[in-house]
């Protein structure tokens, strides 16, 4: 007896959906640069602008802010974007996406930790953003540790070649506008510092001469004048070497400066500076009369537009010599 066996096999109803070829390298590199290394040049330049800003001056925290817009909008448009319109504007423009090995989009999280990932590519000496020259599948060290591709996809129907081009332009106007409103700063603020200087030399050993010069006839209006050439912080000490003076029963104190240093950068500001001056004067009446030296250092501050004594500070005591000695 024979028996008979069915060797029949189903054929398959359709064949499979092929995927999209592979993207080039040079088309993945002209994507990342305009996804990425716009973003960085942007930031980079606003970085090196705000090194040279006031430190948490209103420049400083300008720059820093815009840095930080500009890395919020790189990280839209390379993380967020594909996920939700399907493209980053570099790779809408080069006509690529990255999908997972079987083609799917691939999601937020997985393009987030692809471009961590871009650190291994860069660590091997640069040696992963070209392994996709040799690679069958055209891969990075990024895309073999995420199971991920880059494919040729089609464009969007929008103009992405105009929006790029506004996005280029617009770019480069941030980083010239940094720079010249950093540039402008900075002149002005030099032109002030200049400006502040040439007062200081000029104003400075007067104004400490009529502080330390009074007459013993017009002792409280000298005192008074006195007081009005220093600031709110250090007029009371003032006032206490002043009552010193009336307690002792008073008497003529001229001074006058004979040479005077400007102490350096960063001592000027244009609204502080710091100066060194050799003090010479009498003190007593004709028959009395005692000779003084003595070196000080004196902090200026300007209040309301005036030069003002903040500090005075005696580095060599006053020594008095009798009048014909």
């Amino acid at each position: 007896m024979t028996a008979v066996v069915d060797t029949t096999v189903d054929a398959p109803t359709e064949d499979a959906t092929p995927l999209p070829a592979l993207a080039s390298w040079p088309a993945r590199a002209g994507a990342f640069a305009v996804d990425v290394l716009l973003g960085v040049a942007v930031i980079a330049t606003l970085a090196l602008v705000a090194w040279t800003a006031p430190l948490r001056g209103w420049l400083w925290w300008l720059y820093v802010g815009a840095a930080a817009l500009a890395f919020v909008a790189m990280a839209v448009n390379r993380w967020l974007l594909p996920s939700t319109r399907g493209f980053s504007l570099g790779r809408a423009l080069l006509g690529i996406a990255v999908t997972t090995r079987d083609g799917a989009a691939a999601g937020v999280w997985r393009l987030l930790v692809r471009d961590v990932a871009h650190l291994l590519d860069t660590a091997a000496l640069f040696v992963g953003w070209l392994w996709p020259l040799w690679d069958r599948r055209r891969r990075t060290f990024a895309d073999l540790l995420l199971r991920t591709e880059v494919r040729a996809v089609e464009r969007p129907k929008r103009d992405v070649r105009r929006l790029t081009a506004w996005v280029l332009i617009g770019a480069a106007l941030a980083c010239a506008a940094a720079v010249g409103l950093s540039y402008l700063v900075q002149y002005r603020h030099e032109q002030a510092v200049d400006e502040a200087r040439r007062q200081i030399i000029e104003q400075g050993p007067r104004i400490v001469e009529e502080m330390l010069s009074y007459n013993k006839d017009t002792l409280q209006q000298d005192f008074s004048r006195a007081q009005s050439l220093t600031t709110d912080s250090y007029r009371p000490q003032l006032i206490a070497q002043q009552q010193a003076v009336q307690q002792s029963g008073g008497t003529s104190n001229d001074f006058w400066a004979v040479s005077s240093a400007l102490l350096p950068n960063p001592s000027v500001t244009p609204d502080s500076a710091a100066m060194l001056l050799a003090m010479q004067g009498q003190r007593g009446a004709a028959q009395d009369l005692k000779f003084i030296t003595a070196t000080v250092r004196v902090d200026f501050e300007k209040v309301d537009d005036q030069w003002r004594v903040g500090n005075l500070t005696v580095l060599k005591k006053p020594q008095m010599n009798q009048a014909g000695q």
